[in-house]
């Protein structure tokens, strides 16, 4: 059986809004205030630690409430929730930077956090200078850091400038040398706090590879990000937080689902009146609609749908236009990008109304929720005209018959029907 890497028992924090007195009229109120504020900050900060006498004073604010769990060597969790849910808090408690203000946080062993960019870091240092002086921090001889020293600065890819001071690092730079020392110093528990996303596409999914190989070391392993696909990849388990307090805590699939399904709700439909409609000088959008072709009133995994976009010309002359989309899955993939730049085909629109249809074809999408996070009207190929963030959420539904008969469920964003031929013969040239 696993031992525990980490223990969270009843974990509450609590911090008072305003120490300091409001400023005073007179000079001698003043005065006076500077000899009375230190004994009543000192007396408010006492009643930190007597919390369950004062209840929910109107000055505390609780970023955490009763916040229990457990985590054993080589599991990996994730902690997701809105921002303000009392994520950052619970890894500082955990990594021992914050005290609670009630219960206890136990790591059994070494632990590494990367908590913020450059955590732990010495500006005045170098690159070289800091990787040795984390790992001692975390415990390390200086010949375990040695063995060490050379996979860190590979995959950091900051050889060039191991010896330069880290003050004169990018951001990027910074991210990547913590991340590779958080990730190959020996340690039973590794706490991140958004690092996946931060740096380009390549240095997430190398970091991703990277934290799935030291899980599988042994490794306990606390995720927080507002990026679900790591979550998904990695954790088995999640807990969601909000405002401080644990909604619920299970299988990472079903806990993003439910995230998600609090904060993004169907919207299939918008329509504006024309002194509404939101735009630009020359375009207007007056309605966006996704809809089945079916005579079904919900769009099926496999089943052909269509985008309906209702805009208005407001120029007096003719306008070339193409209109653009881009269309997430609800762990914030991108599924494609459908556009009518790519028809070859010159759209020249007058003035007055423009309707466009845009008809998504049988048997490509599985089911999920999708949305439309990104819509453009263009001109010239290069010139955006109008930008509309989040137009559209909608859900496919499952094919009940096709998935849980006889095909058994189908994984995967894309859900194509292919050719296939099978033949049988007596001799086969390979």
């Amino acid at each position: 059986m696993a031992e525990l890497a980490v223990r969270v028992v009843d974990v509450s924090k609590a911090f008072l809004i305003g120490l300091q007195e409001s400023r005073r009229e007179t000079l001698g109120a003043e005065i006076l205030s500077w000899f009375r504020s230190p004994k009543k900050n000192y007396n408010n900060l006492k009643r930190l630690n007597t919390y369950k006498h004062i209840g929910d004073s109107e000055d505390l604010f609780w970023a955490l409430k009763n916040i229990s769990f457990e985590l054993k060597q080589g599991e990996t969790l994730g902690i997701i929730g809105d921002n303000g849910a009392g994520k950052s808090t619970l890894l500082k408690i955990i990594s021992r930077i914050t005290n609670p203000t009630s219960g206890y946080a136990e790591v059994f062993g070494r632990s590494s956090s990367l908590l913020e960019v450059g955590t732990g870091f010495n500006s005045e240092l170098t690159g070289r200078e800091n990787i040795y002086l984390n790992g001692t921090i975390l415990g390390m001889s200086k010949k375990e850091i040695d063995k060490k020293f050379d996979e860190i600065v590979n995959f950091s890819g900051v050889e060039k400038f191991i010896d330069t001071q880290i003050k004169k690092y990018s951001s990027g730079m910074r991210i990547r040398l913590a991340f590779a020392v958080a990730a190959n110093i020996n340690t039973e528990l590794m706490i991140i706090d958004e690092v996946l996303s931060i740096g380009d596409a390549e240095f997430r999914k190398k970091s991703l590879s990277k934290m799935i190989e030291v899980a599988n070391s042994g490794t306990a392993i606390i995720l927080v990000t507002h990026n679900m696909l790591p979550v998904q990849s990695l954790c088995k388990n999640t807990i969601l937080l909000d405002h401080g307090r644990i909604s619920n805590y299970g299988p990472t699939n079903e806990i993003i689902s439910q995230y998600l399904g609090n904060v993004t709700k169907d919207l299939t439909s918008q329509t504006w009146s024309m002194d509404k409609a939101p735009g630009s000088d020359s375009i207007k959008l007056l309605k966006a609609e996704v809809r089945p072709i079916s005579n079904l009133p919900v769009i099926r995994a496999g089943d052909a749908f269509e985008f309906e976009f209702v805009l208005y010309n407001l120029l007096s002359e003719d306008l070339n236009i193409d209109i653009t989309f881009h269309l997430m899955d609800e762990y914030e993939n991108l599924v494609f990008i459908g556009s009518t730049a790519l028809t070859n085909y010159k759209y020249n629109v007058k003035q007055g109304y423009i309707k466009s249809v845009c008809r998504i074809p049988a048997n490509l999408l599985n089911n999920g929720k999708f949305s439309i996070t990104r819509f453009f009207v263009i001109t010239g190929g290069t010139k955006v005209l109008y930008e509309h963030r989040d137009l559209l959420t909608f859900e496919i539904t499952s094919d009940l018959m096709y998935d849980h008969g006889k095909s058994g469920k189908i994984d995967g964003l894309l859900k194509p029907h292919l050719d296939w031929e099978i033949h049988c013969e007596e001799e086969i040239e390979v």
